[in-house]
């Protein structure tokens, strides 16, 4: 009986450990690793002479870390993009993701996503030598986007509806994008305003249509419903720290 009941303990603590969440996963780890871009200007560059990823989105993942484990030096960054944050969130390599990543329903069947802690549209950034008004005068050209980013989907229905047809070049990052805008490779740079500020000159100008309202969530694993809920409401609670985070950073 007294093996039996010893048995029966031992499976029982195993239990507790496979049943324990993402949350206390971190805080017995004592970090929490998160997924942000370091192509961004504003939202998450990497500073080439410090090596440190600094911007608003990595002052959020900050905050986040403090208030999961009362420090927010207790996170380590990961550089994703819109291609490889998803897989890295699959695989547990990383516990979050604070990298532009819009909201979709499409999206949220795969992940969970806390409510929006920015706001944006998708823009497009072009030579100011080509004349361009808006994307009305754009017919038969191409328009350089991230690779699996909503950018092109809001682009290619807005210039469809004005009957304006225009191609796409997908990159890997936004430098590549920007060199490629910069060599006459490409016609336009198409992504969320915000971030198309990071790479305007004095021989580019932002043009003002905007398409298909972008809302940015904190993404987690879709297994773990607690840790989205501690998220969720860790935006709701620090909405007004998170503002003035965006206002810091010129958003």
């Amino acid at each position: 009986m007294l093996r039996v009941a010893g048995l029966l303990l031992v499976s029982g603590l195993f239990a507790l450990q496979a049943n324990a969440g993402m949350l206390d996963d971190i805080k017995k780890r004592g970090e929490i690793v998160v997924g942000v871009k370091n192509d961004v200007p504003r939202f998450a560059l990497l500073d080439q002479k410090t090596k440190q990823i600094q911007g608003f989105e990595v002052d959020v993942a900050k905050l986040l870390a403090k208030s999961i484990l009362g420090d927010e030096k207790k996170i380590k960054l990961v550089a994703v993009n819109a291609k490889t944050r998803g897989p890295l969130l699959d695989n547990g390599s990383i516990d979050a993701v604070i990298a532009t990543f819009t909201i979709t329903p499409e999206r949220k069947r795969t992940y969970n996503f806390s409510q929006p802690y920015y706001k944006d549209a998708v823009g497009l950034l072009v030579l100011k030598e080509k004349g361009y008004a808006s994307i009305a005068d754009m017919k038969n050209t191409t328009i350089g986007v991230a690779q699996a980013a909503t950018s092109k989907k809001a682009i290619d229905e807005a210039a469809k509806k004005l009957g304006v047809n225009v191609k796409f070049n997908e990159f890997p990052d936004y430098p590549s994008i920007k060199a490629a805008l910069d060599a006459k490779r490409v016609d336009a740079f198409g992504v969320d305003k915000s971030i198309l500020l990071g790479y305007v000159d004095d021989k580019s100008e932002i043009l003002p249509d905007s398409f298909e309202p972008q809302e940015y969530g904190i993404v987690s694993p879709k297994k773990d419903k607690e840790f989205a809920t501690f998220i969720d409401k860790f935006v709701q609670d620090n909405k007004a720290q998170i503002d003035e985070l965006a206002t810091k950073w010129g958003l």
